[in-house]
């Protein structure tokens, strides 16, 4: 069957905006295995489209570094969620993402200060691994650059990446015959990014005129700041309704759809809001992978109790374990704040309520380390000798917060209504011509 461009999708959203019947859809960070499975089982259960964001960071070829995620890179990325999908039987529609495609998007090439010509090869090369492994969106962010650190990229520098990226995409596609993909433009970033409706405009209205002068297709989805941060485990922002609907409402007037990151962490009342605010889309990753290592600390917690009645003799070691990898990993410092960010490992080795607030915060990029998976494995082992399903409880777990987002975002049914409306809107069409 024909796949349902990621575009065809937006477009619908927006004209159903129209209607009443708004639906802001969950980009997902594919931290693991267990996280594509609770994504799929509910998308199966409550019909609606998935979308899974990989930064480069997680998910890149193998010449370039891999990802931290699994080792996948884009090959071996798209054929877990296809088979995830088989696995669960989930027919419904599903995208694969590029979250942060683009020059210096990898910390090593941050951290190099790789040069502009350097980065954006990289980069293009990347995004052909991704249009040959079948991505369907593609987000373009140039606004890395290390030689701009602490200030915001300037958005001449910006737009003419992007269009050059847009247009080496589109180049490889087309000489491919590949099916049409979807991009993705802006940032989230606080310190200045696509905050005021007059800036957002301002790139839109350039953007366009530049992809215009080159043929290119117009993005999905634009980024814009709605006010939304993580830091630590919590979302340490403050969700701005009017300038979330003004960007909104912005972005439809080009027929793009605004798209929201950092919005984990989020309450039910500020979730709710999303509807009336008719952001298209929301990206979700740390707070998944957050409570998947929750869910382990549970389990061997469980453990810990039935090893004290004699029921477990062979204790497994995932607490620890998981520990000092989160803390080695250092990954953690991206959300810290204050002087924390700073703190070397063996000062947070040193302090017992700081270190486990890592492991809360850092937990997930272990998960693909052979000590740590050999430990929940024992773990999983014990508890299945006393009839526990460990590895069903971890899929659960991580299901309950996503269930929160189904939920306030109407996502309920909306691949049905999604597709009735493209289907009308073809049929229109049709009678039209």
């Amino acid at each position: 069957m024909k796949k349902t461009p990621i575009k065809s999708v937006v477009k619908a959203l927006l004209e159903l905006q129209n209607e009443g019947k708004s639906t802001t859809l969950l980009g997902i960070g594919p931290m693991s295995h267990n996280l594509l499975q609770a994504s799929f089982e509910l998308a199966r259960d409550y019909d609606f489209p998935l979308m899974f964001i990989a930064s480069r960071n997680q998910v890149d070829m193998d010449e370039l570094g891999g990802g931290y995620v699994n080792s996948w890179n884009q090959q071996t990325f798209v054929k877990a969620i296809r088979n995830m999908a088989k696995d669960v039987n989930f027919d419904g529609l599903y995208y694969v993402c590029r979250d942060h495609g683009g020059p210096w998007q990898r910390d090593n090439e941050r951290n190099a200060h790789l040069p502009v010509k350097e980065a954006m090869e990289l980069g293009k090369k990347s995004y052909l691994a991704d249009i040959e492994a079948g991505f369907d969106l593609l987000m373009i962010d140039p606004t890395k650059d290390p030689f701009e650190r602490g200030k915001v990229v300037p958005l001449k520098d910006v737009i003419e990446r992007t269009v050059e990226l847009i247009e080496y995409c589109e180049q490889e596609r087309k000489s491919r015959n590949l099916p049409e993909i979807g991009y993705e433009v802006g940032t989230e970033e606080t310190n200045g990014g696509l905050t005021s409706t007059e800036v957002y405009e301002t790139f839109i209205l350039r953007l366009q005129e530049e992809l215009g002068k080159k043929g290119l297709p117009m993005p999905t989805f634009i980024v814009g700041q709605t006010g939304t941060l993580v830091r630590r485990t919590i979302q340490a922002g403050k969700f701005n309704f009017k300038n979330a609907f003004e960007l909104a409402q912005m972005a439809k007037k080009y027929g793009v759809g605004l798209k929201e990151h950092n919005g984990d962490y989020l309450d039910d009342v500020t979730l709710l809001e999303h509807i009336p605010s008719n952001i298209t889309a929301t990206n979700v990753a740390p707070q998944y992978g957050t409570e998947e290592t929750r869910a382990y600390l549970k389990l061997a917690e469980v453990e810990q109790q039935l090893a004290k009645q004699g029921l477990i003799k062979d204790v497994s070691r995932v607490k620890e374990t998981l520990l000092i990898h989160a803390i080695k990993s250092e990954r953690w410092r991206k959300w810290m704040e204050g002087d924390q960010v700073n703190l070397s490992v063996e000062e947070i080795m040193k302090d017992d309520t700081l270190s486990l607030e890592i492991l809360d915060i850092a937990g997930h990029y272990t998960f693909n380390i052979d000590e740590v998976k050999a430990e929940i494995d024992k773990l999983y082992e014990n508890l299945r000798k006393v009839n526990i399903d460990g590895q069903r409880f971890v899929v659960e777990h991580i299901k309950r917060p996503i269930r929160d987002y189904v939920e306030c975002f109407n996502l309920k049914g909306s691949s049905t209504r999604i597709l009735n409306k493209i289907q009308s809107s073809q049929l229109q069409g049709t009678e039209v011509n």
